[in-house]
C-alpha cells in the first residue's frame, strides 16, 4: 500500500450527524471572483463544481494542507478511488481512503484534478473542504461586513505593499505550504500563529497552556469531535490578552489540547494557536495572501478587540 501523508487542521462547528448535502437555495458566484459566503454554522461554504456537477458547498479551509470530499458526494459522482494516505488531523493519526477528483473549479482557481481524502459528511458538515492545495497560488480576501470572499491570483512580488488607511500587515513563513505568523505575542513572548479559517474555535497547545495558566479565566472541558469521526478533550477558556499583528485581543477564548497538528508543525514547545473564525471575525476584512507570505487584517473602529465566548460544550472537529 502506498501511502502519502495529508494534514487536516480545521475545527468543525457542526454536530456529527450533520448534513453536508448542497442548498438547493445557494446562489452561484455573483461575478468571476467573487463568491457569495454560505455558512456551515460558523465557518464559510463557497459553491465548488465538480466537472459538470454542482455547485456544492465546500468550506474553505485555509488551516488544511488537502482538499477533502464528502464519501456520500464522491459516491454519488462515482468518482473513481484513489490511493490510501495517513491523515493527521486534531484527534489523531489514520489511514483513510481518497478518490479522483478529475476536475474541481471555483471562481478564479479554475479547474484541476486533484487526488482528495474521503470523509463522512456527518464528520464534515458539509460536502468538502477547500485546503491550501487548491488555494496554493491564491489571496484569500473574506468581507465580513458584505459577506463575501474574493480569491484571486497572486504571485511573490519583490517588496511589500504599503498597508492601507486602518489595514495592518504582518508576515510569515511558509512550514510544508502553511503559513505561520511570528508577529503575535502574549505578555510579550512571542507565540506562533496559523490562521485556520474552518476552525470554529482558536485552538492552543499545551506551551501556551503552561505560559497562560496564572491569567486563564474560568476552565471548563469540553469534546472536539474530528472529521474522521473521533473525538478528543480540551480545556475551554478565555485568555486575557493575546497581541497580533499590533492588535489586542481581550479575553480571547481558547480550547488548549495536545493535538496532533502542533507536532507536525514542530510547534510543541514554543506557545502556538490555530486562530479560529471566532477571532477573525472581529475584523471587517482578512486577506490571506500564500505566494507572499503576507495577512492583510482591516479594522473597524477600535485597535482593541473584545473576544467574547461561546457556550461550548461539545464542538465537532474538522481537519
Amino acid at each position: 500500500m502506498r501511502c502519502f501523508t495529508a494534514l487536516v487542521l480545521a475545527i468543525a462547528a457542526t454536530a456529527p450527524g450533520a448534513s453536508g448535502a448542497q442548498d438547493a437555495g445557494t446562489p452561484p458566484p455573483a461575478a468571476p471572483t467573487t463568491l457569495d459566503l454560505g455558512s456551515a454554522q460558523d465557518r464559510m461554504t463557497v459553491p465548488v463544481e465538480i466537472g459538470d456537477h454542482g455547485p456544492f458547498n465546500f468550506v474553505v479551509d485555509t488551516g488544511a494542507q488537502r482538499t477533502v470530499i464528502s464519501r456520500e458526494l464522491a459516491g454519488s459522482l462515482g468518482l473513481a478511488p484513489g490511493r490510501n494516505v495517513r491523515l493527521t488531523a486534531m484527534t489523531g493519526t489514520t489511514d483513510v481512503s481518497t478518490v479522483v477528483i478529475p476536475m474541481i473549479s471555483v471562481s478564479t482557481l479554475g479547474g484541476t484534478s486533484i487526488e482528495a481524502p474521503s470523509l463522512e459528511s456527518r464528520n464534515l458538515g458539509a460536502s468538502g473542504m477547500l485546503g491550501i492545495d487548491t488555494l496554493q497560488g491564491h489571496a484569500v480576501s473574506i468581507d465580513f461586513v458584505k459577506r463575501l470572499m474574493m480569491i484571486t491570483p497572486s504571485t511573490r512580488r519583490k517588496r511589500s505593499v504599503e498597508a492601507a488607511p486602518g489595514e495592518i500587515v504582518v508576515h510569515g513563513k511558509n512550514i510544508y505550504g502553511q503559513l505561520i505568523v511570528t508577529d503575535a505575542s502574549y505578555r510579550s513572548q512571542k507565540i506562533r500563529v496559523i490562521l485556520d479559517t474552518g476552525s470554529g474555535v482558536t485552538m492552543g497547545n499545551m506551551a501556551l497552556k503552561r505560559r497562560v495558566a496564572g491569567g486563564a479565566k474560568l476552565v471548563r472541558p469540553i469534546s472536539l469531535w474530528g472529521v474522521t469521526g473521533q473525538s478528543m478533550q480540551a480545556d475551554y477558556t478565555q485568555i486575557d490578552r493575546v497581541t497580533f499583528g499590533g492588535v489586542t485581543f481581550s479575553h480571547l477564548p481558547v480550547a488548549f489540547s495536545d493535538a496532533e497538528p502542533f507536532r507536525h508543525f514542530g510547534l510543541t514547545d514554543q506557545p502556538a494557536l490555530l486562530l479560529g473564525m471566532d477571532a477573525l471575525r472581529l475584523f471587517d476584512r482578512v486577506e490571506i495572501d500564500f505566494p507572499n507570505r503576507e495577512v492583510r487584517l482591516s479594522l473597524a473602529h477600535s485597535a482593541t478587540r473584545e473576544a467574547r465566548s461561546s457556550p461550548l460544550r461539545s464542538i465537532p472537529l474538522g481537519f
